[in-house]
């Protein structure tokens, strides 16, 4: 063998043991591991408006925020979702609001600039409906120029098309809230306008395909002149559809979208701040909020007080990602860390049948979902992984029960084509991409290969590769190879491939080259995936358990 790779792998051995001992001093006591989910400012100019809305927002909260947004602003005046990224329109408008809330002058210096950018890349007009929905709820766009959404279509049953079931899960809880919204119109005034954002010409809608057109504009008519008493009735289900879809934690589906429209929607509908429901909901985002003092965490905030708003939190994906790297750098299975880390994750099974259950009525309920709580949206890929995990874990009786559950549950959520999706099975129905009110990424949850090809390699290590349900995924998985010969990524800003042996040597040293001083490694890039092409995450604990299960996988 030669000395150089015999030094290459006494210094993956060095770094290996460096990001294990890094990985292990995060665990938190009672056994998970949690690292930021970083997304765009997008949160936490929304967060700003939302507080303004419900008249909750403070002077040392908006200082924090602004603080933040103000820290990722780039040279050309702009706000991008993704490090490196394109200005985004829409995300430099609600960050130039937000400032705008928090007193900066439109004179200054830095609003000079997003402005003048703003308004040559179309202002105000060609911004996003959401960011047109934002506007319309204090009185700077009107509701007439917000495409149609009667809250009626809470009514329709789950065989008839574009009911909410033909919807994925985080689209599903944002219309149903924003529904609600726009029935209601409401225009809380502020102190100031954006005029300063309007570049004149027409809004996107114009654009689109003659039907789309035709179809807002009867949906519109309706919402001009509805049936009242079904009116009423939409309202009245639409209501108690969001109440019952509260999470222990406050939250609606553990993510931000449905949340603040959730919040909304209920104080538009006579939940006052003090009401249990509301009261929940605003203590849980004060939870997701990450302070920050003078960039503790290296991601760019400024010099002394800010906050940022996480979109989501993903405990269970994070534990067990970290368990597998811990299992894979050597640890046994009857280590200390590993099984705090498997009675954990243990505990947060979901045992209830959430959402999913309207496709598949007669399955048991069985599998993990991505956050804390969030026991009514359970996914696939998250169940994947954790029964992955647990079987690298000895001496936990409830062990194999819960595996058994989940086993079952995944393979009742296979879709009829063979594939898997995250959250729902038969999600497929494309017409609703089509609907002009929804222009904010993917609004369907349709099998990929990522979840599918995380379902084989459960069942695989199960035992399971024979099974109807494994053959279908296999040959499903197999049709959906790219012309390159990779598969799409549709939660990882990736495509899957295999690389020869070569290439694994010069990655082991790059890994060894670039490793910080206390274990981890940096990485700006965002390589989650929430909607493709619109919304991106950079996962704070990816940088650290992917390079340990790669170096632990590679010794030799």
């Amino acid at each position: 063998m030669a000395s150089t790779t015999i030094e290459v792998q006494n210094e993956a051995e060095v770094a290996l043991k460096l990001a294990c001992e890094h990985l292990l001093s995060l665990q938190d006591e009672a056994g998970w591991w949690q690292g930021e989910l970083q997304t765009n400012v997008t949160m936490d100019a929304e967060d700003m408006l939302l507080r303004e809305f419900l008249g909750v927002r403070t002077a040392a909260g908006t200082e924090r925020s602004a603080a933040w947004i103000r820290s990722q602003q780039r040279a050309d005046g702009t706000w991008t979702n993704f490090f490196g990224g394109p200005g985004d329109l829409s995300t430099t408008i609600e960050a130039y609001w937000a400032l705008r809330l928090a007193g900066d002058p439109q004179e200054a210096e830095h609003m000079r600039i997003a402005a003048e950018w703003i308004r040559a890349n179309g202002g105000v007009a060609r911004a996003r409906v959401f960011t047109h929905l934002w506007l319309a709820l204090f009185g700077l766009w009107s509701w007439d120029r917000v495409p149609a959404l009667p809250p009626e279509v809470i009514l329709l049953p789950s065989w008839v098309p574009l009911n909410v079931y033909d919807f994925a899960c985080w689209a599903r809880q944002t219309i149903v809230a924003l529904s609600l919204v726009k029935a209601h119109r409401p225009a809380r005034r502020l102190p100031f306008e954006l005029s300063e954002l309007d570049a004149g010409g027409a809004d996107a809608r114009a654009e689109r395909p003659r039907a789309l057109r035709v179809f807002d504009s009867l949906t519109r008519f309706y919402e001009r002149h509805p049936i009242r008493p079904l009116q009423r009735l939409a309202i009245a289900r639409a209501e108690r559809w969001i109440v019952r879809r509260q999470e222990t934690d406050g939250s609606w589906g553990g993510i931000q979208p449905p949340w603040v429209y959730s919040l909304i929607a209920l104080n538009l509908s006579g939940y006052k701040l003090d009401h249990p429901v509301m009261r929940r909901g605003l203590e849980g985002l004060d939870r997701f909020m990450v302070e920050d003092r003078d960039d503790s965490r290296g991601v760019g905030a400024p010099a002394g007080a800010s906050r940022r708003l996480e979109a989501c939190q993903s405990p269970v994906w994070d534990t067990a990602l970290s368990l597998i790297a811990l299992s894979d750098a050597g640890l046994p299975g009857d280590h200390p860390a590993l099984v705090r880390a498997a009675d954990w994750l243990l505990g947060e099974e979901a045992r209830v049948r959430g959402d999913w259950a309207v496709a598949r009525p007669k399955l048991a309920p069985g599998g993990w979902a991505f956050e804390f709580h969030n026991v009514n949206y359970p996914d696939v890929d998250d169940t994947a992984e954790v029964v992955l995990a647990l079987r690298r874990v000895r001496g936990t009786p409830a062990l194999d029960g819960a595996v058994e559950r989940a086993a079952r549950w995944l393979q009742g959520m296979q879709s009829a084509n063979g594939g898997w999706g995250a959250f729902d099975a038969e999600n497929t129905r494309a017409l609703v991409r089509e609907l002009p009110f929804l222009d904010f990424g993917e609004v369907i949850d349709e099998p990929s290969a990522d979840v599918s090809a995380h379902s084989l390699e459960m069942l695989a290590a199960l035992g399971m590769l024979d099974t109807p349900a494994a053959q279908r995924g296999v040959a499903w998985l197999i049709g959906q190879q790219e012309p390159g010969g990779s598969w799409f990524g549709r939660w990882g800003v990736n495509h899957v491939y295999g690389t020869g042996a070569e290439a694994i040597e010069r990655g082991i040293g790059w890994l060894i080259a670039t490793q910080r001083a206390d274990g981890g490694w940096d990485e700006p890039q965002y390589t989650g995936t929430g909607f493709p092409s619109d919304y991106y995450i950079n996962y704070h604990l990816y940088r650290l358990a992917f390079p340990m299960m790669a170096l632990g996988r590679c010794r030799v």
